[in-house]
Order: structure tokens, then C-alpha cells, then sequence
């Protein structure tokens, strides 16, 4: 049997707070350095883990002691060595392959540093997470009343290695790409890399882009949220696939013309306990977390998602062998709840008239 590890990291110091009560009493300031000498943490075994083709594995979450903060502020060099030693725990755990959750797989290189560095598999899931992003959007788009074919889809981090996939896959399917950045010269080469029908703008000012766009991918590395009430069109449908969250929770609160899905929620086969709470109903697993599972089934062992370039061809091939051992997209999620037909249907109803104009002519 080919095993597992997925690597995991607390968003903020309230999640240390949750598991160790202790830490609560502990400014941040004090406590996040501590983390830093915290060496990395099993969190929980998971078991259960059947394929239709009656492939089994198992694995661990493993606990990377650092904060969002920390990971994205300290220097590269010292987190890519805390990442390195998480991964080298899971690999004395058993693991033969090892995914980077969160904000572990986007430190320095996106995984290649810490590759070179271990001696088991390594992923990032995001050649699964870009093909369950896509999937998610197009259908909640049709749900809710737009023609995909015919509309114009905003990706914030178009230039991110999630980023730049959607960004080629998805111009084949709408009829307009808003490249979305910080940096216009990066933006324009991924412009002139994208092979597709679809008309491609670019631009570094999120409020502009999501002003004419009423299909949102977002994928963004930022701390804080980008998306704000305001920024939205009705009947917007956004795929938010960033941890931490690129869309305000204040968007749910007052738009209820809007629809907002967490990117890559996918059901797992078989019994699956994964005795560790993060958030999602059971035997339902972010699609990062899916990835390294399915590569397990398949027994894969090899690095399979790394760095700024992610293949179409790794893509279209994991969705396949997720197809093959019976992973598929679990429904949509909106800020920890399921999003419930009534939902869709409010959405659609309040904003009908706002997404009959959106759509260009076939």
C-alpha cells in the first residue's frame, strides 16, 4: 500500500489557540517566534481510504508549526527549512508521497526547493486544485443563469502557478479573460502565452476588473481579503480558491445577489476518517488534499505539482485518474456552510435581469 502525509499550518494564532488553550494568554508577538522552535506536529492518522478499483491507502495530516503570517513574511530560507522538516516527518512517519497544504506550497519556489530536499514524493495539489476550480465555477455559473460561453471570467493571481493554468484552460470556454496582477509586464507575457478564442485583458486593479466581470476566480497569495462587498456585480458567481480567503466573509453578510464557492471541495471514496476537523462535512476534502491522495491510489511516488508552471497535461491527467478512482466535486460550500438550492435559486431570482446582460453575443 502506498501511504500519504499532507502537510497543514495554523491560519493565524487563533488556531494554535484552539488546539493548545495555553497559547490564547500569548500576544502574537511572543508566541509566533516560540513556533518557530516547535518542531513539526501528527496531528491525526487517516484511514479509510477505498477506490472503486479496490486500490487502498492511508496517511497522516502533519502539523507545520508556523502561522499564514510567518510564512509568507519570514525569509524564504527559513520557512522552506521548517516546510523540509515537516516533510521529512511524514516521510518517518511512512508516508512515500507528502502534500503541501495552504501556504506551505507556495513559499519560495512552490515546492521545488523542498523536493530536492526530501526523500519521498512531493505535490502541491494544485494541478487537481486548478481543475476542481474550473469545474466548480462553470456549474455554479450555469445554476445560477449564466452562459459560460458567452461571458467574462476575472482571475485575481492570473500570474500565480494556479493562475496561469485557469487562465489557459478556461479560454477555450468564455468569451472574455480579465488577467488579474500586480506586476503588468508579467501579466502581458501570460497574455501572449495563452493560445484560445477568448478576448484577454489585463490589469492590476482588482476593483476595475471585478467591475466588468461578473465570473470571479480568485487565487490571490494576499494575507488580507481583496474582495469587498462593493466590488461585485449581481449575479456574480467567484470560485475563491486562495487560503487564506481572498473574499471578505462581509460579501455573505450583504450580498445576497452574489454567490461565493470555496475552490476544490471534492468527496473521497470509501469510508474515510480523517479525525481532524478542518472545516468540511466528512469524507469531503479540499482538492490539494485530494491530489495526494489520489497519486497514493495510483501508487505515485514521484513529485507530480511543482513550481510556477503547471502542465494542462497533469491537470486534465489527475482529473482523469480522479474519475478513475471515484473522487468527484462534493456540492458547493460558501464560508463554512453548504450551499443549499434555495441559495442558487435567490441568487438567480434577485439577480436575472443584471446576468441576461452580461453575456456577449455567440
Amino acid at each position: 500500500m502506498t501511504k500519504f502525509a499532507f502537510v497543514l499550518h495554523a491560519l493565524d494564532t487563533a488556531d494554535i489557540a484552539r488546539k493548545y488553550p495555553i497559547a490564547r494568554y500569548l500576544p502574537d508577538a511572543i508566541l509566533e517566534p516560540i513556533l518557530r522552535y516547535i518542531p513539526p506536529r501528527l496531528i491525526s492518522e487517516i484511514t479509510g481510504i477505498t477506490s472503486p478499483t479496490g486500490a487502498e491507502t492511508e496517511g497522516w495530516f502533519v502539523g507545520c508549526t508556523l502561522t499564514s503570517r510567518q510564512l509568507l513574511n519570514d525569509p524564504p530560507e527559513r520557512s522552506t527549512d521548517k516546510i523540509i522538516k515537516s516533510c521529512n516527518f511524514a516521510a518517518q512517519l511512512g508516508a512515500d508521497i507528502v502534500g503541501l497544504g495552504a501556504l506551505t506550497a507556495v513559499v519560495g519556489d512552490k515546492g521545488i526547493s523542498i523536493a530536492d530536499e526530501v526523500s519521498i514524493g512531493v505535490t502541491t495539489g494544485n494541478s487537481f486544485t486548478v481543475a476542481t476550480a474550473i469545474e466548480g465555477l462553470l456549474k455554479a455559473a450555469i445554476l445560477v443563469g449564466h452562459q459560460p460561453h458567452g461571458s467574462t471570467v476575472a482571475i485575481l493571481g492570473a500570474t500565480g502557478s494556479i493562475g496561469k493554468v485557469c487562465a489557459r484552460l478556461l479560454a477555450d470556454q468564455v468569451a472574455r479573460l480579465v488577467l488579474v496582477g500586480r506586476r503588468p509586464d508579467a501579466l502581458q507575457q501570460l497574455a501572449a502565452e495563452i493560445d484560445g478564442p477568448a478576448a484577454i485583458e489585463i490589469s492590476t486593479d482588482i476593483s476595475s476588473a471585478l467591475a466588468i466581470s461578473p465570473l470571479v476566480i480568485a487565487v490571490t497569495s494576499a494575507l488580507q481579503t481583496v474582495i469587498e462587498p462593493h466590488d461585485l456585480l449581481p449575479g456574480a458567481v467567484v470560485c475563491d480558491v486562495a487560503r487564506p480567503r481572498d473574499v471578505s466573509r462581509r460579501v455573505a453578510e450583504n450580498r445576497a445577489d452574489v454567490l461565493v464557492i470555496e475552490g476544490g471541495m471534492v468527496a473521497v471514496p470509501g469510508d474515510v476518517q480523517f479525525n481532524f476537523d478542518f472545516g468540511f462535512p466528512p469524507k469531503t476534502a479540499y482538492a490539494c488534499m485530494a491530489e495526494t491522495i489520489i497519486l497514493a491510489l495510483e501508487g505515485h511516488t514521484t513529485d507530480y505539482s511543482l513550481g510556477d508552471n503547471l502542465s494542462i497535461d497533469r491537470v486534465k491527467q489527475i482529473a482523469a485518474l480522479a474519475d478513475k478512482h471515484g473522487f468527484k466535486l462534493a456540492g458547493f460550500r460558501s464560508f463554512e456552510r453548504a450551499v443549499d438550492d434555495q441559495t442558487i435559486d435567490r441568487v438567480r431570482e434577485l439577480a436575472a435581469e443584471a446576468i441576461a446582460s452580461y453575456h456577449h453575443p455567440d
